[in-house]
Order: structure tokens, then C-alpha cells, then sequence
């Protein structure tokens, strides 16, 4: 049986969520990996901003991960550009953590429209491409997605959702030669608990990350490239990743 790496040059993907953290890290990883790499998100400028520092052709691409017509636009732009899509990266995402008595619902709606629903947007439009290239999805989650904590009760809710559609779809595709990747990262140092907008809540995940040593965004891109580097026969489906001083 063939046990050599998967080579990655000159395949296609498309990274959601890509205008900062670990999408950004990760689609800088891919293209100097060789991979011809779109970018999606709602940040236009920062993706050009990375089109710019990536070694390889970058396509950047406006995508609202919560509009199902507009993933649809994104995956049919890649598809015009590169003629074929290998592997997508679903890593948009959204934290908004705060307690659930009193709770501004809106919030709790704009994560699971990012977070879950999203994420099964973008892996409905990419799925036919990705089973006629026997390519790769990666679902970036969170360590959130297996423990739920006082506060991330509607995060974590998304996160269980993705866990589990991911597993199903995991079971659906397998046999067509997809492979699928969850990654369930515990605290990284993005932005995106600055994206809280409960006082207590955001102090509390300040607190947390000034308390360890945190993962960095391309911890995770390298977690990423390990996945999709295995041979085609081996299917990497899980990576837990937390930093060693993470208790929970």
C-alpha cells in the first residue's frame, strides 16, 4: 500500500473566515505548501492585504458565510478560477459569550447563522466538487464543542452542532473517497474573544489568556497541513489541540 504523502501542489481550496486568525494562518500555510489557495470573507481589504503576503496566487473573494446564495457565489468563483476544488477549509466563526438569563438574542442568532449554519452552507456547496476531486474538508470547531462552560452556552451549542454534522457527513462521503477533518482547538490568541461584547465576559477571557501560553494562530495551520498531508488512504478525522497549561 502507497504510504507516501499526500502532495499538496498545485491543488485547490478555499478557506472560509480568512481575514484574521486561523483562517489567515492556515491560507498562508497552504500557499506556501503549493496549493492554489481562495480566500473568503466579509473583510475584503485584509484578504488582499494576505493575497499580498502569500508566496503563491491567492484569489480573494467577498463572502458572507451566512448567505447561502453568497457561499454558492464563492464556490462557483473558485471553480471559474481554478477549474476544480481539492479541499475546503470551513473555519469561519464567531464568539459571542455571555450569560443566557437576559441574553440579547440577536447575538445568539448570529452565531448560529455563522457558526453552524454556515458552516453546512459552505460544505453543501463545495460537497459535489469535493467528491468528484476525492478531496479533503476541514471543519475548524473548538475544544467548546466537546466541554460546555458557564457563559458558552449558545457558542458551545454551535460547536456541539458542528461536531456532530461533521461526523455524518464524515459517514455519507467516506466511501466516495472524501475525507473529512475536525480540528478542535482550544484557546488560541486571535481576535476573536474581543469580539464579546458582555463586559464580564470579555474581561474573563482576557484573564484566561493572559494566564497561559496560548496556541497561535499557525499551531493550528500546522495541524491543518498534517491532516492533509497523510496519504490517501489514511484519514486523519479528529485533532484535539490545546495549550499544555489548558486545564479544560
Amino acid at each position: 500500500m502507497d504510504k507516501t504523502p499526500n502532495d499538496l501542489e498545485n491543488k485547490v481550496a478555499l478557506v472560509t473566515g480568512a481575514s484574521s486568525g486561523i483562517g489567515r494562518a492556515t491560507a498562508l500555510s497552504l500557499s506556501r505548501a503549493g496549493l492554489r489557495v481562495a480566500v473568503g470573507a466579509r473583510r475584503l481589504d485584509r484578504l488582499n492585504l494576505l493575497s499580498d503576503d502569500a508566496p503563491g496566487h491567492v484569489t480573494a473573494l467577498h463572502l458572507d458565510i451566512t448567505d447561502a446564495a453568497s457561499v454558492d457565489g464563492a464556490v462557483t468563483r473558485v471553480l471559474e478560477e481554478y477549474g476544480r476544488l481539492d479541499v475546503l477549509i470551513n473555519n469561519a466563526g464567531l464568539m459571542l459569550n455571555g450569560p443566557i438569563l437576559g441574553a440579547d438574542i440577536r447575538e445568539w442568532k448570529r452565531m448560529v447563522e455563522t457558526n453552524l449554519l454556515g458552516s453546512m452552507f459552505a460544505a453543501h456547496a463545495a460537497l459535489p466538487h469535493l467528491v468528484e476531486s476525492r478531496g479533503h474538508l476541514v471543519q475548524v470547531s473548538s475544544t467548546s464543542g466537546r466541554i460546555a462552560s458557564l457563559g458558552s452556552g449558545v457558542y458551545s451549542a454551535t460547536k456541539f452542532g458542528i461536531s456532530a454534522f461533521t461526523e455524518s457527513l464524515r459517514q455519507e462521503v467516506t466511501a466516495q473517497g472524501v475525507r473529512v477533518t475536525l480540528i478542535e482547538p482550544g484557546f488560541v490568541s486571535t481576535e476573536l474573544t474581543t469580539h464579546i461584547t458582555d463586559p464580564a465576559m470579555r474581561a474573563a477571557a482576557s484573564e484566561i489568556g493572559a494566564s497561559m501560553r496560548t496556541l497561535k494562530a499557525d499551531d493550528i495551520a500546522e495541524a491543518v497541513l498534517y491532516a492533509l498531508r497523510q496519504p490517501d488512504h489514511v484519514a486523519v478525522n479528529g485533532i484535539l489541540i490545546r495549550p499544555t497549561d489548558q486545564v479544560r
